[in-house]
């Protein structure tokens, strides 16, 4: 008697992931209470179950949700403002005095809704967020059926979430035991950066995070001249220094580590400690090239991020995956580095690996959630299409994703959102951008 599930989605092709590259073709996915059951051929479907729902993607790549393992979702109200400028002057003369002027539970919660809504279009389903009222965006994750690790910011100085890291870190706390039990949203540490938060609220992050199990994620090594001042400053690497404050493990995200020497490569292996790496807007803030596949041959984890879109200004992560492949061949001068499966697994199960979340999520396996991506690859940018997977990186974009699951409901069909009113996102964008300009 056939097996009854929720759900049969047939492909033309489907790319697990896992095993790495893997394509198969004319198969289907079995989904039951928004987990995958089976990948099999799609004979082999027909026979073993019987679906409440069938789905036919006769045109279609079905990859594993894609993980934006470093963003800032709120900030996306501020997508092309203050552009073409080096980092720290964006920051301290544009970006930081704005936050400071327009940032509250209403901007974070609109700027996310606007953030999700681009990310399900471009086929991802997790993301991890840093940045203020971190409440407001696990609100908008929870309502809008996104998968998201939330990571609270601890600043040392007064913004306008927090006075300073001691409250950082105590408001943090409570979101967490808000959150602790969700099947889908996790809080954790973000300490923002080394020059913004000072030894002994590391010290208490440390500890916290020792005792609970809960991953960190950090800014690092972001510019050459973040780790020379602290050089100067301190005599020692901001690497060094997590290092030395029992900061730097397994559950360690460092985002951006453009300044890598080798043995900053070393402390990163031998810890366990993973890497974000944010190509496109480390590119347009001229940030310095994270050396991803010296990295990756080296055995450190890398995923992708795609830092805020106020800095990229996309949150496309095909764009990301696709920018990442391009740069490592530059930098290492090497046309074989970072091939285009090796991208793609980057942008899933090694996001999956960075947010401790690879026994859930980042693959098409049996047993893991059924958080998945359709793209069409029928159109005449794909053609003649040789190697799918080749196609998703080189030519592939967010807008080629129709449909978007997450633990098997439905958030995009036939592109359009299931859980978010598109008009009603847009306008309050809008009306966001009339706030600052001084017009409303």
């Amino acid at each position: 008697m056939p097996q009854t599930v929720d759900t049969l989605i047939h492909a033309r092709w489907i790319i697990p992931v896992v095993p790495a590259q893997k394509v198969y073709e004319n198969c289907a996915i079995a989904i039951s209470q928004g987990r995958i059951v089976a990948l099999v051929p799609a004979a082999e479907a027909a026979a073993r179950f019987h679906a409440r729902q069938e789905i036919h993607l006769d045109r279609h790549a079905l990859i594993p949700g894609l993980i934006n393992a470093h963003n800032h979702a709120a900030m996306t109200l501020l997508r092309g403002y203050a552009d073409d400028r080096p980092l720290m002057e964006w920051l301290e003369k544009h970006i930081w005095p704005t936050e400071k002027k327009w940032v509250n539970p209403e901007f974070a919660a609109d700027g996310s809704r606007l953030a999700v809504a681009e990310m399900i279009r471009s086929g991802t389903t997790t993301f991890s967020d840093q940045y203020f009222f971190p409440e407001a965006t696990a609100l908008v994750a929870r309502e809008t059926g996104m998968r998201a690790q939330i990571a609270f910011p601890i600043i040392d100085f007064p913004t306008p979430w927090s006075r300073d890291g001691e409250d950082a870190l105590q408001k943090g706390l409570a979101l967490r035991d808000d959150y602790r039990a969700h099947e889908r949203i996790d809080v954790v540490f973000a300490p923002h950066a080394p020059y913004t938060v000072g030894d002994s609220t590391l010290e208490k992050v440390a500890v916290y995070a020792a005792e609970a199990q809960i991953p960190v994620q950090m800014h690092l090594h972001e510019t050459a001249g973040e780790v020379e001042r602290a050089l100067t400053e301190t005599g020692e690497r901001p690497i060094a220094r997590l290092q030395r404050l029992d900061l730097l493990g397994p559950q360690t995200l460092c985002v951006h580590m453009t300044a890598v020497n080798d043995l900053d490569i070393e402390m990163l292996l031998q810890s366990g400690a993973h890497v974000a790496h944010c190509p496109k807007s480390n590119l347009k803030l001229a940030s310095g090239f994270c050396p991803a596949a010296k990295l990756l041959n080296a055995g450190v984890n890398v995923a992708l991020g795609t830092d805020g879109a106020a800095s990229n200004n996309s949150l496309d992560l095909f764009a990301e995956a696709s920018t990442a492949a391009l740069l490592a061949k530059a930098v290492s001068g090497d046309a074989t580095a970072l091939p285009a499966h090796q991208a793609l697994a980057m942008a899933t199960i090694n996001g999956a690996r960075a947010l401790g979340l690879e026994d859930v999520v980042g693959s098409l396996e049996a047993g893991k959630s059924a958080d998945l991506a359709a793209v069409d690859l029928s159109g005449l940018e794909q053609q003649p299409l040789h190697d799918p997977i080749s196609q998703l990186i080189y030519t592939g974009s967010g807008h080629n994703v129709s449909d978007v699951w997450v633990a098997g409901k439905q958030l995009l069909r036939n592109r359009q959102l299931q859980t978010l009113n598109e008009a009603e996102v847009i306008q309050r964008a809008q009306m966001w951008r009339a706030r600052i300009a001084g017009l409303a």
